[in-house]
């Protein structure tokens, strides 16, 4: 499956299909929440929560890309990224993009 973020794959001609999308929430556990916000008073990355954005974002990318799968998509064109705070260390992170096929493969 082709991701990109621009509306067109060179050298293909698209048949636009449907806007898929993924999601999740995720969190980390207590202990790691309490050891984080430590970390806020003297500064530096917080590790435990970029690793579980990361996380987010690919079960996210995951779950676009199978919804596409099940149209007989070729592609993913557009794709857009958005996150937003759900309470104190959750987050949502949503992945959207329109499925293509490929007209002339």
């Amino acid at each position: 499956m082709i991701l990109v973020n621009t509306d067109y794959i060179s050298g293909k001609e698209l048949e636009m299909l449907t806007i898929v999308k993924g999601s999740t929430i995720q969190t980390k556990h207590i202990g790691k929440d309490i050891s984080q916000s430590f970390k806020t008073l003297v500064g530096g990355e917080l590790k435990e929560y970029n690793n579980m954005m990361n996380e987010a974002r690919a079960l996210a990318t995951k779950r676009m890309v199978a919804e596409a799968e099940e149209l007989g998509a070729d592609a993913i064109v557009n794709v857009r990224y958005a996150t937003s705070a759900i309470m104190q260390g959750a987050a949502e992170v949503i992945v959207y993009g329109t499925a293509v096929k490929f007209v002339n493969k």
